[in-house]
């Protein structure tokens, strides 16, 4: 399969602390609506969280959903969603063909905390333990779920790509079609992280762990007084498809994938290297044959940690500089960090702009932080940009992961970039 076979999205499957739609997450994007919690975490009383909240037994039985992990049930109905969505003819379809790529941070911590946890309780008689342990916590859970689910015997597997791992899902989804592996793929990210009070503990360790007497009001990229983290489960898979193939069977297009990169920091775990995330932005402008100016939106990664923020905005300004064509905003500010989930559902979040083109907002920005006051950056209230051909999805993650997807709108009668 040749490397110009054009990667189409074809339908997109999504919950999201502010909703469970593509529809109505986008909605709220727009009207500045964020959806941040209280959440009682073991050990550390109530702390700010996102926290979905969708319909499980739409697509699962109760005994599947308490035998299976929370993860796995978000996975399944955003894949459900986005097979739906789709419309494609789905008993027709061969499972043998389809794939599913899931991104994940990291999974099988909850399980394992809450199996500590239960049997501490009976003096750790591990007769006590779960037989379900293994196959809850095994790496590729959440794709094997779906697998199960809608009867799909062809490939899966997660991608463990830390907090860049929702791109990474799309990414792979793609080279997966285009080498001849599979015809159809579902793909994105989950991320069930709320439920592992490591998580929380860990992040507020490092001082990284946000905290606001408003908790909506918690989550503040670029403003002048973040404070950390909001951290948050959701998921968004997409169904990917060949162009040609999407094309035959008359689907709705939402967006080409143009080009991606992803390369790695190699100098700290935790902070990001700005000129290793200006490389990897780069290098995805240069495979899709595109000029820092005709990227119209750039979703930022940001997660409101005080040092995060600024590195990021030192990379996109030494690539986009200070034309102010390109309209930047972030997602996270809506929804706190959902891990593995975060590109997608930040993609998602920001797909129909290439229709309607606006852009919706960073919201929580008080007092801008002069280190982030980057041209082009469009916050509090949404912006009409007329057009928006051009989508540029930056997602890091920890150990110096750096993903980039830049995805373009779909002409019909279009022949070729």
């Amino acid at each position: 399969m040749a490397d110009s076979t054009r990667i189409v999205i074809t339908g997109v499957g999504l919950t999201a602390p502010n909703g469970n739609s593509l529809g109505e997450f986008r909605a709220n994007l727009l009207a500045g609506k964020p959806r941040i919690g209280m959440l009682d975490v073991r050990y550390m009383g109530r702390q700010p969280a996102g926290i979905c909240d969708f319909e499980a037994t739409r697509y699962q039985k109760r005994k599947e959903i308490r035998n299976g992990t929370r993860a796995g049930s978000i996975a399944i109905y955003c894949a459900r969603e986005a097979v739906a969505d789709s419309g494609v003819d789905w008993e027709g379809i061969d499972k043998a063909h389809v794939g599913v790529y899931v991104g994940i941070t990291e999974h099988g911590n909850v399980e394992t905390e809450n199996e500590i946890h239960n049997i501490s309780q009976f003096g750790h008689d591990t007769r006590f333990w779960t037989h379900h342990h293994n196959p809850r916590t095994v790496a590729n859970n959440p794709a094997g779920e779906v697998t199960m689910n809608l009867g799909v015997t062809g490939p899966h597997y997660t991608i463990g790509a830390a907090c860049a791992a929702g791109n990474a899902g799309l990414i792979q989804a793609a080279q997966m079609l285009r080498l001849g592996e599979v015809d159809f793929a579902l793909a994105g990210g989950v991320s069930e992280s709320i439920h592992t009070f490591g998580i929380f503990a860990g992040f507020k360790n490092q001082g990284a762990l946000a905290h606001h007497e408003d908790p909506n009001k918690a989550s503040r990229p670029f403003d002048k007084n973040r404070n950390g983290i909001v951290i948050s489960e959701g998921g968004a898979l997409y169904t990917i498809e060949r162009l040609e193939d999407a094309k035959r069977r008359g689907a709705r297009i939402y967006g080409e994938i143009l080009a991606w990169c992803i390369n790695s920091d190699a100098t700290d775990a935790v902070l990001p290297n700005p000129e290793r995330q200006a490389g990897c932005i780069r290098t995805a402008l240069t495979r899709a044959g595109l000029a820092p100016a005709d990227v119209h939106l750039v979703n930022t990664h940001a997660t409101a940690t005080p040092l995060g923020d600024v590195q990021e905005c030192r990379a996109l300004q030494a690539v986009f500089g200070d034309s102010g064509k390109t309209l930047i905003n972030n997602t996270k500010s809506y929804i706190g960090h959902c891990m593995g989930a975060a590109g997608a559902l930040e993609l998602a979040g920001n797909l129909p702009s290439l229709a309607d083109g606006v852009v919706h907002p960073t919201i929580n920005v008080e007092e801008l932080d002069p280190e982030c006051d980057l041209a082009g950056l469009v916050l509090n209230a949404p912006r009409d940009a007329g057009r928006v051909d051009t989508i540029l999805n930056n997602s890091f993650g920890m150990l110096g992961i750096n993903s980039v997807l830049i995805v373009g709108k779909y002409a019909r009668g279009d022949v070729g970039r």
